[in-house]
């Protein structure tokens, strides 16, 4: 076995060498020059130079407490439009499809955004719709997708981006967090829109005067 010192060749470039004739190639540490010591006599004496400071980060890039405050200050830096309901739920259109930003949890950590596909499809269909899903879920990671009937049986598919904010968000990493929630889903159902191609049945018109 060669020395974990030997050359290219395998042999050992001190094998055979005279001990008290060895090479001197590194230094004598014997000669180490005094100026190798300044910086410990400088801290010593008090005159070496403080390290420099850590950067100071902006508000926008410190990790703070989530709050339905903070999102709708993302969503205006986003340049959106979106309401407040009277539950004090943050709501919004995206290419006519309904979006909700719902805070959950202990200590109101957990971010939820919402989707709701604007179409809606006959119960008949729900099977395909719910194979459509799995599908995308096989291939994305994001959202969450699942289907729900209504009362007069139609199915509608809504889609959710959960994250949970346990140690705090930064300005910065809620916004990112937005533009996933909302543009994963609206992917989604430009999909589904490809795939189905139906709208959803217009609202029947009220029966004219003296009808």
């Amino acid at each position: 076995m060669s020395s974990p010192f030997s050359d290219g060749d395998g042999q050992d470039e001190n094998q055979g060498a005279d001990p008290d004739h060895a090479p001197s190639d590194g230094p004598d540490s014997s000669a180490t020059p005094d100026s190798d010591y300044s910086d410990i006599d400088a801290l010593l004496s008090g005159t070496l130079p403080a390290a420099p400071p850590e950067p100071v980060r902006t508000s926008s890039q410190v990790p703070l407490p989530l709050s339905k405050e903070r999102i709708q200050a993302a969503l205006k830096a986003e340049d959106w439009t979106f309401a407040v309901d009277t539950d004090d739920d943050i709501l919004g259109l995206w290419d006519s499809n309904p979006f909700y930003f719902f805070v959950y949890g202990e200590a109101m950590e957990i971010l939820q955004i919402r989707g709701r596909w604007r179409i809606d499809l006959p119960i008949e269909q729900r099977a395909e719709v719910r194979e459509a899903l799995d599908e995308w879920h096989f291939a994305k990671i994001w959202p969450k997708a699942y289907t729900t009937v209504d009362d007069s049986g139609r199915v509608w598919v809504h889609a959710e981006h959960s994250v949970d904010w346990e140690h705090g968000v930064t300005d910065a990493q809620l916004r990112l967090t937005l533009r996933c929630g909302i543009t994963t889903a609206l992917s989604l159902f430009r999909s589904l829109q490809e795939r189905f191609g139906q709208c959803t049945p217009p609202e029947p018109e009220p029966p004219a005067d003296g009808s």
